[in-house]
């Protein structure tokens, strides 16, 4: 019943995470065009537009959300693993699982926090420059809210609690049943550098 739970999760993770990466490439793409676009505007023609620097930043905070889940199940990020690696095996699977029981409850109060803040307060402010121009198809020109950046905290934080989960379940079947072959999501290349 557990292993099949997990497969579950493993499953819902990788579509989840692949899709959230092919997002984060198009954000990418698309912040690069705006900046480039407001350097144009601004050195060669000495006419700056008013959106793009927000638009960029709109789109680095998606990009990151959306990626940093897939950086976490890879161990992208900068892991301080020396010291689990210099412990017996065992030992090193318990400090690891007693980590991503951190890892845990950080995110967990970072899921409310992002919660307050995309879907509070401030998320019912307009952005300064953003706007969906639908005046150019005859509608209104329309403000774009907060909470649809502030929502890339909201998202990301639940996607990085998704894949703590899935590596607290890895780590307790390391330990306990280490037997038992898990599917995984490789990435493309190699993460590390040796």
């Amino acid at each position: 019943m557990l292993v099949s739970t997990m497969r579950l999760l493993i499953a819902i993770n990788t579509i989840l995470l692949r899709v959230g990466r092919n997002i984060a490439w198009v954000a990418l793409a698309l912040m690069v065009f705006v900046i480039l676009l407001q350097v144009f505007f601004r050195y060669i023609l000495n006419n700056a537009l008013n959106w793009p620097d927000e638009a960029a930043r709109f789109l680095m905070l998606w990009m990151t959300g959306l990626i940093a889940p897939s950086a976490f199940r890879w161990g992208g990020f900068v892991a301080i693993d020396m010291l689990p690696l210099a412990l017996p095996k065992k030992s090193g699977l318990i400090l690891t699982l007693f980590l991503f029981s951190l890892s845990a409850i950080v995110l967990w109060v970072g899921l409310g926090l992002g919660w307050g803040h995309a879907m509070g307060f401030g998320g019912n402010f307009d952005s300064a420059s953003l706007r969906l121009p639908f005046d150019l198809v005859g509608g209104e020109t329309v403000k774009v809210k907060l909470r649809y950046m502030y929502g890339s905290l909201l998202v990301g934080v639940f996607l990085l609690f998704l894949v703590n989960v899935e590596l607290i379940l890895r780590t307790i079947f390391s330990l306990f049943r280490p037997d038992i072959e898990l599917p995984t999501d490789a990435p493309a290349t190699a993460m590390e550098t040796d």
